[in-house]
């Protein structure tokens, strides 16, 4: 007897998405090659992330380096984003913040130095064409 024939359930990841739940914790480096959403708890660092998701119950405590950065959530460490960060109404950001774009909506708390420089993203890409050549 199948009990799970016409369940309708897929285990397959198609687009890379790793979930913090909210009620999970996370201790450690974690390196994401795709998307990120964090609702729980991670002491320690984010890294090699494409886009970084802080949920309203999510909690970071370390670094983040990503291509995209989105926070309702609250972090407590550096951000660095090759493409931009968003702080969304709600957040609280406690650290630096590297990245050609930062917007912080009216509502997230900052407390930190920023840094925006363009010229960051076409640094880090002429470096990794001129490793590949290599």
């Amino acid at each position: 007897m199948a009990l799970f024939k016409n369940s309708g359930v897929s285990f397959e990841s198609k687009n890379g998405d790793t979930i913090i739940g909210s009620e999970a914790y996370f201790q450690g480096t974690l390196t994401a090659k795709g998307s990120l959403r964090v609702d729980g708890r991670i002491d320690g660092s984010i890294v090699d992330a494409k886009t970084v998701t802080i949920g309203e119950t999510g909690k970071v405590k370390g670094d983040i380096s990503c291509e995209i950065c989105y926070t309702r959530g609250e972090v407590r460490g550096n951000i660095v984003a090759l493409e931009h960060v968003e702080a969304l109404t709600g957040s609280r950001l406690d650290g630096d913040i590297r990245a050609p774009r930062i917007m912080l909506e009216e509502g997230a708390v900052f407390n930190g130095n920023c840094s925006m420089d363009p010229s960051n993203k076409t640094s880090r890409q002429s470096e990794k064409s001129s490793s590949k050549s290599s």
